[in-house]
């Protein structure tokens, strides 16, 4: 018995399952003879550019290329590494990779069946049980894209909520942050007003006060007379917080948090070169059903056992389309299940650890550093694992000096502090490391 292939099937491409009559009955719909009719705007120049590419070389060759390439990185572990600005370097223990990338988990697909997924869709109710736990807030999403997008899907909501149309930011936020913020703000044509922690003044046109804890530049402020302002003229107080620092730290819902959101990188993720991150979002009771992002709730089923469920549905985009209280699509539950393994892993009392080390490595990094003739650190402002030095000579500078040492120096924040640089200390920070950047800071002081 033979196959009968049908000899008319004329396929333009074997990855492109029209044949040419389908493509020719197209064409004649939409009014054009050929498809490069339908390009014919396009200059030539553009359509079909000169590309200086090489030629193909072996897999074996294109391996060595690559290797050089990356060689040519200053990695920690080969450096001292003392820059952060929202990309922190934690010590990730085996266990977070080994069961996140075993195949049950490592998808990025949403568990909309739940009678499928109850293994994924549990560990992300135990992450949304974690994040309360460290914020003190009522609930929690399973995981926006970054700390960035997190906050800025909160003013939103926070103008959702209270129907104004403007908002207050200090100037101590992440100004990468605020930069995200402001793309976010445009389209709807929200106001954004900034100022000085000490020259804020909200009022009644403001939808939300959004303050960091702590701050870009390291430090606690005392909120308290903030969240009163903001909530005496009917706003909602936003906090940005670290997910480490809660660790030892007071949770931001103790001094009035209304919505707070965080990057949770510093969970068992490592830097990557900016993600894939996942952002925390939590809020009080009330607000949930303008909350963004996915939730997923306990429940019984029909026989009496625990199940895990999305819930809360008609609060997404693939229910209510424009009408959402999001647009987030592609899932960040895998890098959520990344976090919640090592929140678990390390424990109240593990977490409070490591809070710790950093703090007591970043006090004596500052302690020493503000010795050096020429470099002050502000010790009058409490401060977690970040600090700004007031550096002699440009930081720029100094980073490419203390490079040909092997160390990577801390951000140049010279734009918001005179010669100031962000340094930051962890806990994967040894006494060694932090003495040799002293004596190189000694050392370059020394030659100017």
């Amino acid at each position: 018995m033979t196959a009968d292939h049908n000899t008319d099937l004329k396929f333009s491409s074997p990855y492109t399952p029209n044949t040419e009559n389908d493509r020719a009955e197209m064409l004649k719909a939409i009014g054009v003879n050929t498809v490069d009719d339908l390009f014919e705007d396009i200059p030539t120049s553009y359509l079909n550019p000169e590309l200086e590419i090489p030629d193909a070389i072996s897999e074996m060759e294109l391996v060595k290329e690559m290797e050089a390439l990356a060689n040519l990185n200053a990695v920690p572990g080969e450096y001292s590494s003392f820059i952060g600005s929202g990309a922190y370097r934690h010590f990730i223990p085996s266990i977070v990779n080994r069961l996140a990338f075993r195949s049950e988990f490592m998808t990025c697909y949403t568990p909309y069946q739940p009678e499928v997924s109850q293994g994924t869709l549990q560990a992300h109710f135990e992450f949304q049980s974690m994040v309360c736990q460290l914020t003190g807030m009522d609930v929690a999403n399973s995981g926006m894209y970054d700390g960035s997008t997190a906050l800025s899907e909160a003013t939103l909501m926070a103008c959702r909520v209270t129907k104004k149309n403007a908002i207050n930011v200090t100037h101590s936020v992440s100004p990468h942050y605020r930069e995200v913020l402001k793309t976010f703000l445009e389209a709807p044509g929200i106001k954004i007003e900034s100022g000085k922690d000490e020259d804020i003044s909200p009022n009644e046109s403001h939808a939300c006060l959004i303050v960091q804890q702590p701050n870009y530049f390291g430090y606690f402020e005392d909120l308290t007379k903030l969240s009163d302002e903001i909530h005496n003229v009917g706003g909602l107080l936003i906090v940005v917080t670290d997910p480490i620092s809660l660790g030892m730290y007071k949770p931001p819902a103790d001094y009035g948090a209304d919505i707070v959101v965080a990057e949770g990188q510093s969970l068992g993720i490592s830097p990557s070169f900016g993600g894939p991150y996942v952002g925390l979002f939590a809020c009080k009771q009330e607000y949930i059903r303008q909350m963004p992002g996915r939730i997923v709730g306990r429940t019984k089923d029909t026989n009496g056992d625990t199940g895990y469920v999305l819930t809360l549905q008609t609060r997404e985009q693939h229910i209510r389309r424009d009408r959402a209280t999001s647009n987030i699509c592609t899932s960040v539950g895998l890098i959520a299940l990344m976090a919640t393994i090592y929140m678990i892993s390390q424990g109240k009392q593990g977490l409070k650890h490591i809070a710790n080390l950093c703090y007591q490595k970043a006090h004596y990094a500052a302690s020493k550093i503000n010795e050096i003739d020429g470099y002050t650190v502000n010790t009058d402002k409490p401060f977690f694992r970040e600090f700004v030095v007031s550096c002699p000579i440009q930081p720029s500078e100094i980073n490419k000096r203390l490079l040909n040492k092997k160390i990577i120096g801390g951000i140049d924040v010279s734009s918001q502090s005179k010669n100031g640089m962000l340094i930051c200390v962890t806990e994967t920070n040894s006494r060694d490391e932090i003495d040799l950047l002293v004596t190189a800071l000694r050392e370059i002081r020394a030659v100017n």
